[in-house]
């Protein structure tokens, strides 16, 4: 069956892959962004169609909801401008309220929802664990909808913001590198196993009403993953992994610095395990998809990217010659 699809947050690092996924089945793919000529890489797809709208206007939402079948919410942020959890609640539950709303005015009855690991609007270490949580329980909570929801953790291929960050800033600090929080644990999941997911499940009826944990098939300490990030750019870094203290100190100093690489609501997050429980492997056991290695991806952007980035240089360094 061909649907016709709504997607919110189609042009990120996951939604490019879900809409390229969803085009090549040859489904109908509606992507709302704010700055449609950016993407000129979803246009050229035979079945997509990308319009220029703001999310969290209702009327807007209703207008491009009109005669689709299906809505994913991909929309969330990792950090917020200041912290008191109002910029988490306003993206994560309140635009979710208004999919919802919208959804239900105009008659569409499937909905796919990313969340995350460890949400949850009591226990959630966070504001944005909580904020995930609580738009997670409002979407399951709808009448009328059909929900599939899901909570990966960190989710790592090419351009991610995750394994790159921290290859940028082993590139830049010299010889000693400190790390808050080293000893979280992580479970990373591949970003095309991720989409591949979301895709399987559009017709599955198993998975209606589900919310699927994502979780890639090893667990690392974010100090095991620093570490590996420098082995693969070949860089001689001395990973020192804070203590709790320290790790608090650093999330407070990096709070106000632009771009915040490192918040108080990071740390926060990072005192719950962002793993799956033992034998938990629904990419494997729902969608038959055998979950990716991070050594058998990782290697490959960022071998290629460092490639990339000195090309460039060279090419600036002859035209200044």
């Amino acid at each position: 069956m061909k649907h016709h699809i709504c997607v919110l947050g189609g042009t990120g690092f996951v939604g490019d892959r879900i809409v390229s996924g969803l085009a090549a089945q040859g489904h109908h793919v509606r992507v709302l962004t704010r700055h449609r000529e950016r993407h000129r890489n979803l246009l050229v797809l035979p079945t997509v169609e990308v319009f220029s709208a703001d999310v969290h206007d209702v009327q807007q939402l209703q207008h491009h909801f009109t005669d689709q079948d299906t809505v994913i919410n991909l929309i969330g942020i990792l950090n917020e401008k200041r912290d008191n959890g109002k910029g988490f609640y306003h993206v994560h539950v309140e635009l979710t309220q208004k999919v919802i709303e919208a959804c239900q005015a105009k008659g569409v009855k499937r909905l796919l929802h990313m969340s995350a690991l460890n949400a949850d609007p009591a226990t959630g270490s966070s504001f944005y664990l909580r904020s995930k949580g609580e738009a997670e329980q409002r979407v399951h909570a709808a009448k009328g909808l059909t929900v599939t929801s899901f909570r990966p953790s960190v989710i790592f291929g090419p351009s991610d913001s995750f394994m790159n960050r921290f290859a940028d800033l082993l590139r830049k600090m010299p010889l000693m590198f400190p790390l808050a929080c080293g000893q979280s644990r992580f479970a990373p999941v591949y970003v095309g196993d991720v989409a591949q997911a979301f895709v399987r499940s559009l017709d599955d009826p198993q998975t209606y009403g589900q919310r699927y944990n994502l979780c890639g098939p090893h667990e690392y300490t974010l100090q095991q993953l620093v570490q590996y990030t420098a082995d693969v750019l070949g860089l001689k870094r001395n990973i020192i992994s804070l203590g709790t203290f320290s790790s608090r100190l650093q999330a407070n100093l990096l709070e106000y610095m632009p771009g915040k690489p490192f918040s108080r609501d990071n740390f926060r997050s990072m005192q719950m395990p962002s793993t799956c429980k033992k034998g938990d492997q629904p990419l494997r056991d729902v969608f038959g998809i055998e979950p990716t290695a991070l050594e058998t991806e990782v290697p490959r952007y960022l071998i290629n990217k460092v490639s990339r980035e000195r090309y460039m240089e060279m090419r600036r360094q002859a035209r200044r010659e």
